[in-house]
């Protein structure tokens, strides 16, 4: 008899580059291969039985409810656990009966619905319907599909019900996505907070009055939370219920097509928050126990369940679960035309201990070994692999606290195929230095690192705030600055309090120096660019449903009595700054100085100088700052302008030249006058072509 042929699975073509740029890794390359040999059968599995990924990722127009050419309506779905499987709605009078499906192989089902006698669908848009399951155990269960498109819940219902969408117009795209942008400017942002209203806001709202302030502020990229269905409102989004349905309480589908398309007109690019890590453990609105049984699309048992957010957690080696988030990737990319997606909460699936009471330490063996979810890391690279190949142009975003290594490096590396991680740790120890230590004793060594601790050619977005803080048990950076005196103090027309004044400039500092020194990209979030009073609170039982924190009070910023439109314009001002000089899509910066007792920090980056005087007290006149390039300074942006809240203790007009006085490793050196609690930007105007920045 013939001995068996061992067909080993393909390496990474490009891990050496990998190892070669960071050797730590090189103990773990058999590591790095099983990922990849696991990643590559997963595909080739799929090009051999479903006929490619292409084809494998447009299940949603087949799963679901979909109409056919002709008016009939074909039905399809996977319940493993079911005995029977029916479709009963308004089409039918509720009959439970009268529409089986047809039991196929591997646990799907499928049924056909010809159409009526004058060719039209039987089942016709806006009519409401349920796939109803024979349980294992007899008992029958309505359910919403999986693959809805559309959920409402009726004002005197607790649970959603699945409106069937399929209008005789659909909205029709008329402008291209932007062109993949350089510099992310990010505006994190949820729809239905965003209104000085207290109420849900909608897609509409968002489209004519959030936009063009979002274009205004200078950010060219919105990153939408809380749009896949969730029957939690106080859940940010997070719990989804429904994951192929946009949220209905903001509006339509064709709503929120319109709100993207006209983002696209203003050459702003749309990210979806998409949570892929866990669902909502809803049964009766929800993917729980679908068929009956507590697995179908999750682990069943304990490993099925998140202990803190009492979720469901996904089976990533279940090819049906495969083809089902894939495919939900596929649907929000060339149905509502997102140019790509931020991975909510990629910590918890990358181990099966999901990150809880396990500390990062950065200590290589923490990111392999058992303890990785290798399945739901194939995952990853399996969607990172599909966008890419089938939109090159879209970009993805991890969110992962962990600092896995090669999380954004090619798959062909290796590496799980991101783009950009999140920089979590910046805003954490912006939080530890407010809230502990005394502005005199702030390390300036501490904070650079901070800021600059990040790996090699992985690419991160730096915020010094996000939606976490400004949550309600947490506090924004405005609100730790000036807490209490929110409330009194920010109208021009009182004093200006030690307390308002420390914290409108902080406030303005800890922004830039993040913007320009922290990563490749920036995310801010709705309303934290002029310092929102306040935190966020979504209706719930413990605030007796009110909707007084679940708004953003854009409003404040056009009250020219009020000095959050200082910080407005700052921000305003900071990132068309960056838009011109593109520091973000720079090489990082070179830090120059970080000056414990003069508490100055200044660094180069995208040929401008940066220096911050974080000192509570003390102005420098003729203060030394290294440069890499001789030329004539002139200030770009100044904290303390009189626009931005600030005492117009400097002089624009000042023109500071170079000497060739090397200066902290820099052949160069220039006197600058930087009084306290000040950052300035300044720009060498004379700068030769071929220059070292």
């Amino acid at each position: 008899m013939a001995a068996a042929v061992c067909v080993r699975s393909p390496l990474p073509p490009k891990l050496p580059q990998l190892l070669e740029r960071d050797p730590y890794l090189a103990p773990f390359e058999t590591d790095f291969q099983r990922r990849y040999s696991l990643f590559y059968n997963h595909l080739k599995n799929i090009e051999e039985n479903e006929g490619g990924l292409d084809k494998f990722s447009k299940s949603y127009k087949t799963f679901g409810v979909n109409q056919l050419a002709d008016g009939g309506i074909y039905c399809k779905e996977w319940a493993p656990g079911a005995e029977a499987v029916f479709l009963a709605g308004d089409f039918n009078d509720w009959n439970p009966f009268s529409h089986p499906y047809k039991k196929m192989e591997y646990g799907k089902w499928e049924l056909l619905i010809p159409p009526g006698q004058d060719g039209c669908p039987l089942v016709p848009h806006g009519s409401r319907l349920k796939v109803v399951i024979r349980a294992q155990n007899g008992d029958l269960l309505y359910r919403i599909s999986p693959w809805a498109r559309y959920v409402i819940r009726d004002e005197d219902k607790v649970n959603y019900d699945w409106v069937y969408w399929n209008p005789p117009q659909s909205y029709v795209h008329k402008h291209p996505s932007p062109k993949r942008l350089k510099s992310l400017r990010i505006y994190e942002s949820h729809v239905g907070i965003a209104s000085p209203e207290g109420k849900v806001a909608s897609y509409k709202n968002f489209t004519y009055n959030v936009l063009p302030r979002i274009k205004d502020l200078g950010y060219n990229c919105v990153q939408l939370m809380a749009i896949m269905e969730h029957a939690y409102y106080a859940s940010f989004g997070y719990q989804v219920t429904s994951f192929f349905a946009a949220s209905s309480r903001y509006g339509t589908p064709d709503d929120l097509k319109e709100m993207i398309d006209v983002a696209h007109s203003m050459g702003i690019t749309v990210l979806l928050d998409v949570v892929h890590s866990h669902a909502s453990k809803n049964s009766e609105d929800g993917l729980n126990k679908f068929d009956g049984t507590d697995s179908c699309f999750f682990h069943s048992g304990p490993k099925g369940t998140h202990q803190l957010w009492d979720s469901r957690l996904f089976d990533y080696a279940n090819w049906e679960v495969l083809r089902f988030l894939l495919s939900n990737l596929r649907m929000w990319i060339e149905d509502y035309r997102f140019d790509g997606f931020r991975f909510d909460g990629v910590t918890s699936m990358l181990y099966h201990h999901h990150g809880i009471g396990t500390g990062f330490s950065g200590d290589y063996n923490e990111y392999f070994g058992l303890h990785v979810d290798e399945d739901a890391l194939c995952y990853l690279m399996l969607a990172n692999h599909m966008i890419k190949f089938l939109h090159p142009e879209c970009i993805t975003i991890a969110e992962d606290v962990s600092g896995m290594p090669a999380l954004c490096r090619p798959v062909e590396e290796g590496g799980g195929g991101f783009d950009y991680r999140l920089a979590m740790a910046i805003p954490d120890k912006w939080i530890q230095i407010i809230k502990e230590l005394k502005d005199e004793d702030w390390n300036m060594g501490n904070i650079v690192h901070t800021l600059t601790n990040r790996r090699y050619e992985e690419k991160y977005i730096a915020y010094a705030e996000s939606h976490d803080q400004a949550l309600v048990g947490d506090k924004t950076l405005a609100f730790r600055l000036m807490d209490a005196e929110m409330y009194t103090n920010m109208s021009v027309l009182s004093p200006l309090t030690a307390v308002i004044d420390r914290g409108i400039q902080l406030h303005k500092m800890i922004r830039l120096i993040t913007h320009a020194l922290g990563g490749e990209s920036y995310l801010n979030f709705m309303g934290n660019e002029f310092g929102h009073p306040e935190w966020l609170d979504f209706p719930r039982i413990g605030n007796n449903e009110s909707y007084h924190y679940a708004r953003r009070q854009f409003n404040l910023t056009e009250d020219h009595l009020l000095r959050y439109r200082f910080l407005n314009a700052f921000d305003r001002d900071m990132n068309k700054l960056e838009e011109r000089f593109g520091w973000l899509a720079s090489p990082p910066a070179y830090v120059s100085e970080k000056h414990e007792a003069n508490k100055v920090i200044a660094f180069e980056r995208a040929g401008l100088l940066f220096v911050f005087n974080f000192h509570p007290y003390q102005s420098y006149v003729d203060y030394r700052v290294g440069i890499a390039d001789p030329g004539k300074y002139k200030i770009l942006l100044d904290s303390d302008d009189g626009e931005y809240g600030g005492h117009q203790r400097l002089d624009h007009s000042t023109e500071y030249f170079s000497e060739e006085y090397p200066h902290n490793y820099r052949p160069n050196s220039l006197l600058v006058y930087i009084p306290s609690r000040v950052a300035v930007v300044l720009q060498n105007v004379d700068v030769p072509k071929g220059s070292s920045l």
